[in-house]
């Protein structure tokens, strides 16, 4: 199966490892305060960052295309590390991690059902919503190390969404043709029930962050746009974000 020239990715990825590994880590020993709503929001998305990604790993690897299973691998490391930034935050905030929550349950086990296509339209799902999340968190304080964990953390995901948006292009392309709008259609449903559901699991946490419940949904929806655009056009590397 051809899937395009992931090298390049690969070699972002890399880039960026690099980078990460220069700049540090952020100063934790400022610690952290937030309202315990913004901590219990941020421990369940602690949850969905974490895992050994393996699943995904697998299926990149039956793709038949050695840079883009090396470029996943990367993928996964950079969201390990994100769960990593995140225990660090609560730990200087004085709050614990959670050792599993029912959305992440459920949404890995809806991921794992069927291929790579499936799996890749789930977890752009909860990349988009998570652009919108990161960027509340990281303007909607004055923390300052929760906004520079924050930033850090979105930085990243505007990288993953053009990644995986280049992938999905590729896929989509082995689908007729009359079913590749349909296919973004439901994907842009499952992406607003999602939201739905994140906007009332965390709307606590979102007023405190400066945006209502939704208006959150409202902004994860109309990023999609951007999204199926890239996925259904012949350059899906147009894709961008300002966050």
């Amino acid at each position: 199966m051809y899937t395009g020239g992931f090298a390049k990715w690969t070699r972002r990825f890399e880039d960026e490892r690099a980078h990460r590994h220069a700049q540090g880590d952020p100063d934790w020993e400022q610690g952290a305060a937030l309202p315990s709503a913004v901590w219990a929001s941020i421990q369940r998305f602690q949850v969905g960052e974490d895992g050994d990604g393996a699943n995904l790993i697998d299926k990149a690897d039956q793709a038949g295309d050695p840079d883009y299973g090396q470029a996943v691998r990367l993928f996964v490391a950079e969201e390990q590390n994100h769960a990593r930034l995140l225990a660090r935050l609560l730990t200087a905030g004085g709050t614990g991690t959670l050792p599993g929550h029912w959305s992440d349950a459920a949404f890995v086990r809806l991921r794992r059902l069927m291929g790579l296509r499936t799996e890749l339209l789930m977890l752009m799902i909860a990349e988009v919503v998570a652009l919108r999340y990161y960027r509340a968190l990281r303007d909607g304080t004055d923390d300052s190390l929760t906004a520079d964990v924050a930033g850090r953390i979105l930085a990243d995901e505007q990288r993953h969404v053009p990644f995986h948006c280049e992938r999905l292009h590729a896929s989509l392309a082995e689908l007729p043709r009359a079913l590749r709008r349909p296919t973004m259609a439901l994907w842009r449903l499952v992406l607003l029930a999602v939201s739905l559901v994140v906007a009332a699991d965390h709307g606590s946490a979102l007023r405190r962050l400066g945006i209502r419940r939704m208006r959150f949904v409202a902004e994860v929806m109309a990023s999609s746009q951007a999204v199926v655009s890239a996925v259904l056009s012949p350059r899906p590397d147009a894709w961008t974000h300002a966050g």
